[in-house]
């Protein structure tokens, strides 16, 4: 695998157990049943969080009927979750500060409050207009504790050969709420048919597809204020006991923790192994609709492909975990496969977009099986970058690390729709945007030199 191992004095315990001679558990070391309930609010929070951050992208024509959005607009509506995300200092504080619990409420607050600006009925549609870019705003500065926060909730809640599970689960299931919305957006709201007159009597009307955009609107807010209830009702920040040696070690401060990452040059490697083909397939499936309309697919048929792609992810991201945690010290070569299939299927998929010049057959079979096999080797991948970020930082807190990393992300993100707000005739620099930034990652996870330094405390520490 090519591994270094760190120095003993890198590896000397941050919290020496009371009995080192004895092999079992020490007596601070408990898991507790409710942790999976903490998980679920948590991830529940993340599925409605990455389900209002992709409401527009799959109707987008429908919403340009009803509300007059341009291709501009639609880009800026998905802009607004990395713009959000700059606040992440901010959340990173809140969490190294004061736990979870605060963090998590504060953003949960702002996503209530976001989709309940979105959903004020209004004759004005200009208005309206302004009160949906606010209020996804509002929901984009949810993400830096949403996306960041899963390793931190799993170290603090979960038995170390739980922990890339929870991570999965956690940090996937925003993931599984954007393929949500390819899914509900698209059954709920009709697309317009622009053979027929706009304002024609039958029923797909303007008035019937705003009608039926209002009804998510209402729905999402709903949902995300009986969850906000819940973490105001119920939502600790860490255990009574910890659940390992780990999770009850000395961390750095988070100047300290800031500083050490900055200037961790093997860090910083597979931060940008994991923000940059993440970052641009956020930004690539939050426009898919428009990067499949010119291969003719239609705004249903596009919110199925972004559906199973991000579903497939997350089951193969869960799976992925569940065999990390299982055969442990194997993340590099897990990252490996996923990234090379990922190269492979992102190339396919490219090259099938350009038929014209390639001449490969472009059917919808191929652009579903090309365009799902991306979204499950890239999307896969999250928990187990996030793992081997842990790992190999510790013992730097894990919302400070997870904090940055997403933020590298959202700001590839937030540049690729920047420049989509001024190239979005011709997509098909997004593809090639896609397949290079895969191959980019596997050359550097490549050359990446790996170590485990928390599974080291915790494995022969704790014994």
């Amino acid at each position: 695998m090519g591994a270094g191992p760190s120095s003993e004095g890198e590896r000397e315990p941050l919290l020496v157990p009371a009995q080192p001679e004895t092999s079992i558990q020490p007596a601070y070391s408990r898991v507790y049943g409710r942790r999976w309930l903490v998980l679920a609010i948590f991830s529940l929070l993340g599925f409605m969080q990455g389900m209002v951050w992709n409401t527009w992208g799959p109707i987008q024509n429908s919403a340009k009927h009803a509300y007059g959005f341009e291709n501009t607009d639609i880009a800026v509506l998905v802009l607004w979750g990395p713009i959000g995300y700059t606040t992440w200092l901010l959340f990173m504080w809140l969490m190294d500060k004061k736990g979870l619990r605060v963090s998590l409420l504060l953003s949960a607050f702002f996503m209530v409050a976001g989709t309940a600006l979105r959903s004020v009925p209004l004759p004005n549609l200009q208005l309206k207009r302004w009160l949906i870019h606010g209020g996804q705003l509002l929901n984009g500065l949810a993400g830096p504790t949403i996306m960041s926060a899963g390793p931190l909730l799993s170290t603090t809640w979960f038995a170390p050969d739980q922990r890339a599970t929870a991570t999965a689960v956690a940090s996937l299931i925003s993931y599984l709420g954007a393929a949500a919305s390819f899914l509900i957006g698209p059954l709920v709201v009709p697309a317009p048919n622009d053979t027929q007159a706009l304002y024609s009597t039958n029923d797909w009307d303007v008035n019937h597809i705003r009608d039926r955009i209002q009804l998510v609107l209402y729905a999402e807010f709903a949902m995300i204020a009986v969850l906000f209830a819940a973490v105001l009702l119920y939502f600790p920040s860490r255990p009574p006991v910890p659940p390992s040696v780990a999770a009850a070690s000395q961390r750095l401060s988070y100047r300290s923790s800031i500083c050490r990452l900055l200037s961790n040059l093997r860090f910083l490697m597979i931060a940008l192994a994991y923000s940059v083909p993440t970052g641009v397939v956020a930004g690539w499936s939050g426009v898919l609709d428009m990067v499949l309309t010119p291969a003719k697919v239609s705004q249903v048929d596009a919110g199925w492909i972004g559906f199973w792609s991000i579903v497939g992810g997350c089951v193969f991201g869960v799976a992925m975990a569940r065999f990390a945690d299982s055969i442990r010290g194997m993340l590099k070569l897990i990252l490996v496969l996923m990234l090379a299939g990922a190269s492979l299927a992102s190339t396919w998929f490219t090259l099938t977009c350009l038929t014209r010049l390639t001449h490969l057959p472009s059917t919808a079979a191929t652009l579903y099986t090309s365009c799902i096999l991306v979204g499950i080797f890239i999307n896969s991948s999250v928990p187990i970058f996030l793992e081997l970020f842990i790992e190999t930082v510790y013992p730097v807190p894990e919302g400070i690390t997870c904090g940055v990393v997403t933020f590298l992300s959202n700001l590839v993100t937030g540049l690729l729709l920047f420049f989509l707000t001024f190239y979005f005739k011709d997509l098909s620099w997004l593809n090639w945007c896609l397949t290079g930034s895969c191959l980019f990652s596997l050359l550097l996870i490549l050359l990446f030199r790996e170590s485990y330094d928390r599974l080291y405390l915790d494995v022969f520490v704790s014994v």
